[in-house]
């Protein structure tokens, strides 16, 4: 019996549909073994305001994430749209991913990265298989936001920034 793969749950197809909703981009942290170790990810969305809650989905072929998952406490940075480098330089899979940034610890052991639109310090709540993926419920401990910086986002495969209207002058 041969299996065929309709053309609507095909792989690639399923990532430029996915692509057409924007999202934006985090990166998951933490000091594991006394160095930062993290990585980008931008299924990040908020789940509930009490208990305060955020969920990441993360591959289960990611060589980063068993790590972060062993220190359990992790800082969730929101990559303004000034970042688009440093985000790239977190996606590599060789080198020294922090080599050149600028980022904090948390008391827990999160990593934030210093200009990002927004923060959480996070424990992991619960992880959920799914997939090809693992859902992972943040509980947020402490988070802040800069509204002056606005934030990376990610669609249609690549990174944008948003459209900042032009200031109206009252008639």
């Amino acid at each position: 019996m041969t299996v065929t793969i309709q053309p609507a749950t095909q792989p690639a197809h399923l990532r430029r549909v996915f692509g057409a909703f924007p999202t934006g981009v985090t990166v998951l942290a933490a000091l594991v073994d006394g160095a930062p170790v993290g990585l980008a990810a931008s299924s990040f969305t908020s789940v509930s305001l009490d208990p305060p809650l955020v969920s990441v989905c993360l591959a289960h072929t990611s060589s980063t994430w068993p790590l972060l998952r062993r220190a359990g406490h992790l800082g969730v940075s929101v990559l303004g749209d000034h970042q688009e480098l440093v985000c790239r330089q977190l996606s590599s899979r060789n080198g020294d991913r922090f080599a050149g940034t600028s980022w904090r610890a948390t008391g827990n052991g999160g990593v934030l990265l210093d200009g990002s639109s927004a923060w959480l310090d996070c424990g992991i709540e619960q992880i959920i298989p799914a997939g090809d993926h693992d859902i992972v419920l943040l509980r947020v401990h402490d988070l802040d936001v800069d509204p002056q910086v606005a934030p990376l986002v990610f669609h249609g495969s690549q990174f944008r920034q948003l459209h900042r209207p032009a200031l109206r002058v009252a008639a």
